[in-house]
Order: structure tokens, then C-alpha cells, then sequence
């Protein structure tokens, strides 16, 4: 790989992604030196991370390294979505328009509810017993 890279900070849940963009790539994919396909197993989710390289038609011109730590698979798998965006904006920020088009520029903050005293986890009430 090429010194050169761009790199873009992705956030969501417990999660987040440090993401590497090198240009002039053949389109291999890292996640903590791990194979793309190899650390997300499930179906889909390299497809789903790889959607901005797709949506501007640039699948294969770049290779991507990945640090990813806390969360879950999904978290992890988002917030390698919104590095990946973010670090196109730095390449090119001609391509806004069309990555916040596809509402990958957004984070997404929803987080797990705090627990409330009194109940059993955030909404959840003990059950209510007449007798």
C-alpha cells in the first residue's frame, strides 16, 4: 500500500472505526488485519460498509484499513460506513451532495437507554401482582 491515505473517524452505538482510505488500491478491505469477509461473516455486511464507495462508483479504486473497537457486529459494521464516507469527503468534497443524499454523512445517536431506579431495565416495570 501507498503512504498517501485519508482517514475518517466512524461512530455509532458502543462502537467506533478508525478508517484508512488509500487511493490507487485494487479494492482489498482490512478490519483489525483481518479479512473484510473474514471479520464480518454475516451476509451483506461488506456490501452494506462498502455503500458510499458504490453509490460515487468507485468499489475497487482503493484500499481500506479498518481499526474498529466496542459495540457489536452492526455498531461496528455502521460505523466503518460513516469512516468510509467521511474519508471521501476528505478525498474529494465535491461529493457531498451525493454521499448526503444517500444519508451516509449522518450519524446515527441512538444509544441504549439509561436503567431507571425502580424498574428492571430502562422501561421495563416488575410485574404487578394484586394479591
Amino acid at each position: 500500500m501507498s503512504a498517501q491515505y485519508y482517514e475518517g473517524i466512524g461512530r455509532r452505538k458502543r462502537a467506533s472505526a478508525r478508517v484508512r482510505l488509500f487511493p490507487g488500491g485494487t479494492g482489498k478491505l482490512l478490519i483489525n488485519d483481518k479479512d473484510g469477509r473474514e471479520y464480518l461473516p454475516r451476509i451483506g455486511d461488506v456490501d452494506i460498509l462498502l455503500e458510499p464507495l458504490s453509490t460515487i462508483g468507485q468499489e475497487n479504486n482503493y484500499d481500506i484499513t479498518v481499526h474498529v473497537s466496542g459495540g457489536g457486529i452492526s455498531g461496528q459494521r455502521d460505523a466503518i460506513k460513516l469512516g468510509v464516507a467521511r474519508a471521501l469527503l476528505k478525498i474529494d468534497p465535491d461529493l457531498r451532495p451525493r454521499l448526503k443524499a444517500g444519508k451516509y454523512l449522518t450519524r446515527d445517536a441512538r444509544i441504549k437507554e439509561r436503567k431507571k431506579p425502580g424498574l428492571k431495565r430502562a422501561r421495563k416495570a416488575p410485574t404487578y401482582t394484586k394479591r
